[in-house]
């Protein structure tokens, strides 16, 4: 993009450019969202409080006074939303000075609010989230055939939260270009520069380093294990897989089975067929969840491709962008097999079988809403199925420990031991 953008519509050498989402051609430099900087021409990406609109198109050649406010012909258009300050006249800036090379990362100093810290704190741990992996570990724990010892139980919590929230914050960190172009992550704490970046890796890299001590020295090694691969995944797979193929869906299906298992391994020091089936519920329960949620988003997540330092950053790979059939199917497969998965708990005797009957409702209402996704795939019938899933998994989890089988005598004596 030449200099010759700031001519039109400027006071002051001061204005906002929207910048559209079309795709640019590939030798198309354009300015990156949040600080940052071209430093030979002194240019500035900032977010003001006044804004004057500028269309230009992908070639930077400003409109006249007449037409700034309609699309030009030109299919390639470009609509910034950042803040351009210029120290020079923008006529004079040489071509050098916005060459790709000189988009380098500069972030502001940061001054660290510590009365907002607090709350910034579970915003980058994404605090709902935790807690919901924190409550499926703890179901895990109180499901699995073991004596219930409180302490490790309590442990075993702490951990586990420690552990979510910093793989939550590094995935934030991670991801901090890509939620500036979508609309229900722009208001994120990286985004919005709240705090810096180094102030999120220390908080996610310290969080993470306690979360996987507590659960190894307070609970066990099998559990510290499964916390570690639940963080690796997280963060090393399933975080980058998201921008290159749609296995990143199963990949995070696998992240969410895993705090029961946690649970579960925490209380009994092993795994078996009931912790393995339990976790298979928490792998299925994510498809009906997931893909109801994205399929409203998806115009959120099939943002262009924009030409940032070299490297071009793509939509999400999300099944509902790239094959909505497949979305579709996938998730009525899902419905069926929690009908067979929550039978399957009675026959390796973790519940009764009273368990296969109560919970046929539940499962045959969410099937429905997975039918009527798959044969309707619009915006209402995504809703509502994912409406019911944020009630399936509770409700589901409630008649496991409701129809959970007694302890036999080895157990109750254990329990009488510890107690």
């Amino acid at each position: 993009m030449s200099s010759r953008l700031l001519s039109c519509r400027i006071s002051s050498w001061r204005a906002v450019v929207n910048v559209s989402r079309d795709v640019l051609p590939s030798s198309t430099p354009i300015f990156k969202p949040c600080f940052r900087w071209v430093q030979q021409g002194k240019v500035r990406l900032s977010r003001a409080q006044t804004k004057e609109r500028l269309l230009v198109d992908s070639h930077g050649q400003p409109l006249n006074e007449s037409n700034c406010f309609t699309k030009p012909k030109s299919t390639s258009t470009l609509i910034l939303e950042e803040t351009v300050d210029s120290a020079e006249e923008p006529h004079n800036l040489p071509k050098e000075a916005l060459k790709e090379e000189d988009f380098e990362n500069e972030w502001m100093e940061q001054k660290v609010d510590l009365k907002k810290l607090p709350q910034q704190y579970m915003q980058l741990s994404k605090i709902r989230l935790t807690g919901l992996v924190v409550l499926t570990e703890m179901a895990g724990y109180v499901i699995a055939p073991g004596a219930m010892h409180l302490n490790t139980f309590l442990w075993a919590g702490i951990g586990t939260g420690l552990c979510s929230s910093s793989a939550n914050a590094l995935n934030q960190w991670l991801e901090v270009p890509f939620d500036s172009q979508m609309s229900r992550t722009q208001n994120r704490v990286l985004v919005r520069a709240r705090l810096s970046p180094l102030h999120v890796v220390m908080f996610g890299a310290t969080a993470g380093l306690l979360g996987l001590s507590v659960l190894l020295t307070q609970v066990n090694g099998l559990t510290a294990a499964l916390g570690a691969s639940t963080l690796f995944l997280y963060t090393s797979v399933y975080t980058p897989l998201k921008r290159i193929s749609i296995l990143n869906t199963w990949v995070g299906s696998v992240v969410g089975a895993l705090p029961p298992l946690m649970g579960w391994a925490a209380c009994t020091g092993g795994l078996d067929a009931g912790g393995l089936i339990l976790a298979g519920i928490l792998y299925s329960w994510q498809f009906p969840h997931f893909n109801a949620l994205s399929w409203n988003l998806r115009a959120d997540y099939s943002r262009g491709k924009y030409n940032f330092s070299r490297s071009m950053v793509a939509g999400y790979r999300m099944m509902c962008v790239t094959n909505a059939p497949l979305c579709r199917r996938v998730t009525m497969r899902h419905c069926l097999a929690l009908l067979g998965l929550t039978t399957l708990l009675p026959a390796c005797g973790v519940t009764t079988w009273w368990l296969a009957l109560d919970s046929l409702p539940l499962n045959l209402w969410q099937a429905y809403l997975g039918y009527q996704f798959y044969k309707d795939s619009d915006t209402r019938s995504a809703r509502k199925l994912f409406r019911f899933s944020l009630m399936y998994l509770p409700i589901l989890m409630l008649m496991i420990l409701l129809h959970k089988k007694p302890r036999t005598e080895r157990e109750e004596s254990m329990l009488q031991e510890a107690t």
